[in-house]
């Protein structure tokens, strides 16, 4: 059901041509689908850039069985031992080799389900293929990417443009479909602002078109968010900078650090923007290992409020 109404899900791709990627990603990976039978992949790359949208459309276009495991909330020991080897062990339904695709795998425990799980793709090799997909290449075991293909889902500048332009379409397309009256500036902004993060493009427009209409009301809303926000930075109102991160928990953190970064000229002294590049850069690691991003946010934006000065 949940496909009927969440955007992301209904309208995710079933081919790899349709996805939205780089042509020299689009043909390597087109190549795999062409010979039958893939090899162990890793998918590196930002969240929202479509790792998962093009491992499940690969896996369609060939019809394969797979399941999904999410690693960073069933990344147990126990779900290898039990979900993932009774899946691997079984017989395809199809004929074929069958697939499980490791959605978020740097979110693996690296003492245990990681070192486990290079024994399974051994062990299972001739029944059951594995694609893993990661933020963070880094995070995965120097041994599972050995037994892997990596294929790194980076966006080159001169092709930003371009990608950026065929999503705009498909949006356009989505919102017609959806009977969705929009404003192309606004349409615009919102893909600017979250570009290249589809996944969550694709949501705030959904987002902010449940009334029927996308307007450019919603232009100035984004501007006023992060203007409060600079200004109870100044103010060093920590109480409210708290209540900001919070109400603002919708926007991933990499978009906000990359949009401090983008408006500190504005905001802030002249000696004062190397530090916030600094402390943006170092909280931006960190956000690759903390347990709740939120307070890591919150803790870097204490730290700009503390350690800079304002205009």
């Amino acid at each position: 059901m949940i496909d009927q109404y969440v955007w992301v899900e209904k309208y995710r791709p079933k081919k790899v041509e349709d996805v939205v990627l780089p042509e020299s990603i689009k043909e390597k990976l087109q190549r795999f689908v062409e010979k039958g039978n893939l090899p162990n992949l890793i998918f590196s790359g930002s969240s929202g850039c479509g790792k998962t949208t093009v491992a499940k459309a690969m896996l369609e276009e060939l019809g394969c069985d797979y399941i999904v495991i999410n690693g960073s909330l069933d990344g147990n020991i126990d779900t290898l031992r039990v979900k993932i080897k009774q899946f691997a062990s079984a017989v395809s339904m199809t004929g074929g080799r069958k697939y499980v695709i490791l959605d978020e795998a740097d979110y693996l425990n690296p003492n245990s389900t990681q070192p486990a799980l290079r024994n399974f793709m051994e062990e299972y090799s001739k029944n059951c293929g594995f694609i893993l997909t990661c933020n963070f290449i880094n995070r995965i075991l120097e041994p599972l990417r050995s037994r892997c293909s990596l294929v790194e889902f980076k966006i080159a500048k001169e092709d930003k443009a371009e990608l950026a332009s065929q999503f705009f379409k498909v949006l356009k397309t989505i919102l017609e479909n959806e009977n969705v009256e929009y404003d192309k500036k606004t349409l615009a902004l919102i893909l600017e602002k979250n570009f290249p993060d589809f996944r969550k493009v694709l949501n705030e427009v959904q987002y902010h078109s449940s009334t029927g209409h996308l307007k450019s009301e919603i232009i100035s809303s984004f501007g006023e968010e992060y203007k409060k926000l600079f200004k109870n930075l100044k103010d060093k109102n920590f109480t409210e900078v708290r209540k900001w991160v919070t109400h603002n928990n919708d926007i991933h953190p990499d978009t906000l650090f990359s949009n401090l970064y983008t408006m500190s000229v504005d905001h802030l002294e002249p000696t004062s923007v190397a530090q916030l590049v600094l402390i943006l850069a170092d909280y931006q690691y960190k956000q690759a290992f903390v347990a709740n991003p939120e307070i890591n946010v919150t803790a870097c934006l204490t730290e700009i409020m503390a350690g800079c000065v304002f205009k």
